[in-house]
């Protein structure tokens, strides 16, 4: 399939792309974290306008140092959608606390809710679904919210490797966002392989969830930095692809490029397009500046410039 394919031929040799590859990454959203983002001097001649950039919030980032990179973007036009990880978030005071943070002295109305990557909760919320209950996203006016989709499943969450819970609480989000004047989407992890997208996109729409899917791909980046951060995010069968690929000693010094997966999506979106699937989010696991760059001379024309 795609994944057997995508270290064919050297990196500069991907395609441009199809005007509907082009169509599928226009717009695309990309993520950073206050660490990674301080390399970058300039974001304005980096990403194009308007661009949305995710801030990941890992356990132990002050507060301080993602309202300082929120601002930095805001004050520099781009839209902002800080990660809100439920289990490193010791109370609904704390979270109430962090939102306005955000929305005060970085101008932020957008979240990305999560359950979160620990294990153990380091106080009373445990899910996305209890900070939506909250309702203080609504109360401090934020026009969008998106949360987490998991096309390959999530163990940590359906200890049995199904998808029970996770549909369960996609069901739950569509409820509330019919209820809600807050924009919602799904973002997914990061997947090398188009099918399980889209057998899951469209198993998640026969089962009620209207919700716009923004599909997670991972940036160029050397093969095993993928197969590190695979294992660590749990990417079900495509751990088992990369590592039967890290036997073969030449291709450890071949750089991965999302070519070939976004081509799929692009096809199966072409040919569907009452699709959910809307977008495209980078995990730019090999660097933002490597990404973003990537991304930008496939763009169409007209986008390729910057701010």
């Amino acid at each position: 399939m795609a994944l057997m394919n995508l270290f064919k031929g050297k990196p500069d040799e991907a395609p441009a792309g199809s005007t509907r590859f082009r169509d599928l990454i226009d717009g695309y959203s990309i993520e950073v974290m206050p660490r990674t983002a301080a390399k970058i001097e300039d974001f304005k001649t980096l990403l194009p306008k308007g661009t949305r950039v995710y801030i990941a919030h890992i356990e132990g980032t002050p507060i301080e140092e993602m309202v300082a990179t929120a601002k930095r973007l805001t004050d520099d036009g781009f839209p902002v959608m800080p990660h809100f990880p439920a289990r490193i978030i010791p109370s609904l005071a704390v979270l109430e606390d962090w939102i306005k943070r955000y929305h005060n002295e970085a101008g932020v109305e957008q979240a990305l809710l999560l359950g979160g990557g620990v294990s153990t909760p380091a106080g009373e919320l445990d899910s996305s679904m209890q900070m939506i209950e909250s309702g203080l996203f609504d109360r401090y006016g934020f026009k969008r919210l998106h949360v987490a989709g998991h096309p390959e499943g999530n163990k940590d969450i359906d200890k049995d490797g199904g998808y029970r819970i996770v549909d369960e609480a996609l069901k739950f989000k569509q409820a509330y966002s019919e209820s809600s004047d807050a924009e919602m989407a799904i973002v997914t992890q990061f997947a090398f392989d188009a099918k399980p997208v889209i057998a899951w996109a469209e198993r998640i729409a026969a089962a009620g969830v209207k919700l716009p899917i923004h599909v997670g791909i991972a940036g160029p980046t050397k093969l095993q930095t993928l197969i590190k951060f695979a294992i660590s995010c749990g990417v079900g069968p495509s751990i088992a692809v990369l590592q039967k690929r890290a036997m073969d000693l030449s291709k450890l010094l071949v750089p991965y490029e999302p070519a070939e997966v976004l081509e799929d999506i692009a096809d199966y979106k072409a040919a569907h397009p009452e699709s959910l699937i809307q977008q495209i989010h980078v995990f730019p696991l090999g660097g933002i500046r490597t990404s973003a760059e990537w991304m930008n001379a496939r763009l169409p024309e007209k986008q390729a410039a910057t701010a």
